[in-house]
């Protein structure tokens, strides 16, 4: 079934440029794959894998523009990740193919007015001040963001952010750009009967001038991604109960400065996670990291840490994780690159990771 609906997309893209004329498609993607060994702090054991998405969650995709006129564009994106080494679709079972973008949109002078699945607002202000992107794999600001440790039902940490990296459901508006500043206002009505009240509603702001880049964000999450009604942090509900928690204010900054032979970057952000009976969890997430030239390829380092505490928690623990890599960029669409990483969580033994592989764009 799969591969009749991917065989008429592409019959679709194929036929439409010549049929449309003004009609615009592009065949997009990323496949990033690795050989490793894999463990995180508290991880009963190691993990020696071939695996997907050491520098970029693999995906793959279209997406198309129709000038209207006037000024006016209509847009869309549809865009789902996969697993390189087993081909199955999604970042994880059960997540939904298109789950990276499944939208249209209106786009004029007036700035960007979208409707469906797209990214979070939280998403790119992380993914574009850390100097390992989207690696859910190995940058330590993405793990600390968006990562459990551990496996379901026993986690020794939750991710920071809740309501996933995605936002299904979303109504976004993003204002053209003037003098390089940007700002998005998004709203995810959670399309429960009866729960109106459980949503979700965010906004975000970008600066890009010269060598300076910033940012900042604020959501307030009450619904979960990609399927709603699940927790919108974790299942586990002991020996702490992660899953009581239904509401989450978070507020973000991030600045990044380019010296040329070097690219800093720097984040901080404060979680606040509520549940209905009073109980609180609260963290605050800092990163540092850089980019510099070195050879024909960069070296990377990023290194974050968090504090967590609160009625629901406990006493106050601490994650620090470390990663130290080099990307060669092998040619203009394929990249080499190597890491390794160690994590430590509070009253769990430190751990190491370590990974080569290779990421293609087409």
């Amino acid at each position: 079934m799969t591969r009749l609906f991917l065989l008429a997309v592409c019959s679709f893209c194929t036929l439409a440029v010549p049929a449309l004329g003004q009609t615009q498609v592009t065949v997009m993607g990323v496949i990033d794959a690795y050989v490793g060994t894999l463990r995180n702090s508290g991880d009963a054991t190691r993990r020696n894998v071939v695996g997907s998405g050491g520098m970029t969650t693999s995906y793959f995709g279209f997406k198309g523009r129709e000038e209207l006129g006037g000024g006016l564009r209509a847009e869309f994106a549809l865009t789902g990740s996969f697993l390189v080494d087993t081909g199955a679709s999604g970042r994880f079972a059960g997540d939904p193919m298109f789950s990276r973008d499944a939208n249209v949109a209106l786009a004029g002078p007036f700035g960007r007015l979208m409707f469906g699945r797209a990214a979070a607002p939280n998403f790119l202000s992380n993914v574009q001040f850390n100097p390992f992107g989207n690696s859910f794999t190995f940058s330590p600001l993405m793990l600390h963001s968006y990562i459990p440790s551990g496996p379901a039902g026993a986690r020794n940490w939750t991710p920071s952010s809740a309501g996933d990296s995605g936002w299904s459901n979303q109504i976004a508006y993003t204002t053209p750009e003037v003098n390089g500043l940007k700002a998005s206002v998004h709203f995810q009505p959670g399309e429960r009967q009866g729960l109106a009240g459980m949503n979700n509603i965010a906004a975000n702001v970008f600066y890009a001038r010269g060598p300076l880049a910033l940012t900042a964000f604020v959501h307030r999450v009450r619904e979960s991604n990609p399927n709603q009604g699940n927790p919108i942090i974790d299942a586990m509900r002991a020996p702490i109960n992660y899953a009581a928690v239904d509401n989450q204010r978070a507020y973000f900054g991030g600045i990044a400065y380019d010296f040329a032979a070097v690219k800093l970057y720097a984040t901080f952000q404060r979680t606040f996670n509520n549940t209905p009976t009073g109980l609180h969890m609260n963290d605050r997430v800092a990163s540092v990291g850089l980019s510099s030239r070195q050879g024909p390829g960069s070296v990377l380092f990023g290194y974050a840490n968090t504090r967590r505490d609160g009625s629901l928690f406990g006493p106050e623990r601490t994650r620090a994780t470390a990663t130290l890599g080099y990307l060669y960029p092998a040619s203009k669409r394929s990249e080499l690159y190597v890491l390794a990483m160690t994590d430590r969580v509070s009253g769990k033994p430190r751990a190491t990771s370590a990974a080569t592989g290779i990421r293609h764009s087409f």
